[in-house]
């Protein structure tokens, strides 16, 4: 497995060439930023690129778009320490095989690039709840328990939409939306808006289904060059 390294904390970065030498993973190049991150796989052609979100010049995120349209069968993995549900859902939009969070432990980082290269998404890597307990996760046809109107809701959620556009989308007050979040939560078990998208999108959960049209107050996407840490949610 030939792996592209892009992170701009080069202390962060020789660590993790470093780890993954050990394991036999040959890096054949590091970038410092999004736009050498392009450059560099364009020229060296890489199985995998293990990509920060937030770097200087372009970001992790744009990078991604803009290698997976030029290289569509290099795996890109995020590497990050983003626990944004708006930087995951982005990810996943670009094209990323996988979120992971840099406080993963260093043999589930190794295994999670060899499952990349084999074609195994993986998202786990992001937080469970709000980090006091490690929940038991959603059981098997957990989402069949809900609603029609609730799994409107979660589809909206998973789009990166706040309670407010949902309310204007469905014509229904935020407090309502709320309210369905409320029972969402309970009825699968997880405790955040976080953990919901990444269970949505890990592709658990509705993620086959059609998009609704844009609303006008939606944000732009973040265009290469700008911080692109997106919208607040």
């Amino acid at each position: 497995m030939r792996v592209l390294l892009a992170d701009d904390h080069r202390l962060v970065v020789e660590g993790i060439s470093d780890l993954l030498t050990i394991n036999g993973i040959d890096v054949v190049g590091i970038a410092f930023d999004g736009l050498q991150a392009v450059a560099l796989a364009k020229k060296l052609l890489p199985d995998l690129i293990l990509m920060d979100v937030r770097m200087p010049r372009c970001t992790g995120l744009s990078a991604t778009r803009l290698i997976k349209a030029a290289l569509p069968e290099v795996k890109i993995v995020m590497l990050t320490t983003s626990t944004d549900s708006a930087d995951l859902f982005e990810a996943v939009k670009s094209g990323a095989s996988g979120y992971l969070l840099k406080t993963m432990p260093s043999h589930e980082l190794v295994a999670s690039l060899r499952n990349a290269c084999a074609g195994v998404s993986r998202l786990t890597g992001v937080p469970r709840g709000r980090g006091e307990k490690d929940p038991v996760g959603p059981a098997p046809g957990a989402g069949e328990q809900l609603t029609a109107r609730e799994s409107e809701v979660v589809r909206l959620v998973a789009r990166g939409m706040s309670n407010k556009a949902i309310a204007q989308h469905l014509s229904i007050s935020p407090r309502t939306v709320e309210g369905h979040l409320n029972r969402v939560f309970d009825k699968l078990g997880i405790l955040s808006r976080t953990e919901l998208v990444h269970y949505t999108l890990a592709g658990t959960l509705f993620v086959r289904e059609p998009e609704p049209d844009a609303e006008p107050d939606a944000e732009p996407d973040a265009e290469p060059g700008i911080d692109g840490s997106g919208p607040a949610r």
